[in-house]
């Protein structure tokens, strides 16, 4: 029985930066076909790159309860090994950074509301 091997690419991750924000975009608009970016866009703040390519990114949200929590948004195609090492790489993120967005609410609501002011212009 022959067994195929296949190489995995290694993801590099990366804290998101204003010229990261076109491809964020893309990659949302694909995951909720949708044509204008809404609040679950939230707040970018670590993305996956495979290569050059951006093939995932986490946001900060609002949850049901007003309180803030994490959004994954990726690619089609983009592997569960990868998803969940991405994800294991976010909540650590998550979990060291005690700036505003991160820990203040009403921080954070009135940031995700002019990023996405901002993107649909």
């Amino acid at each position: 029985m022959e067994t195929n091997v296949q190489y995995q690419e290694p993801l590099q991750y990366a804290e998101v930066y204003i010229s990261d924000m076109l491809a964020l975009k893309n990659i949302f608009l694909q995951a909720q076909n949708t044509g204008k970016v809404s609040s679950e866009f939230g707040l970018p703040f670590l993305l996956a790159k495979k290569k050059e390519e951006v093939i995932a990114f986490a946001s900060l949200v609002m949850n049901e309860k007003e309180g803030i929590a994490i959004k994954m948004y990726e690619k089609a195609g983009v592997q569960n090994s990868e998803k969940n090492n991405f994800l294991s790489r976010v909540e650590r993120y998550f979990k060291k950074n005690n700036t505003a967005n991160f820990r203040n609410p009403e921080q954070l609501k009135n940031s995700i509301c002019r990023m996405v002011s901002w993107l649909n212009q």
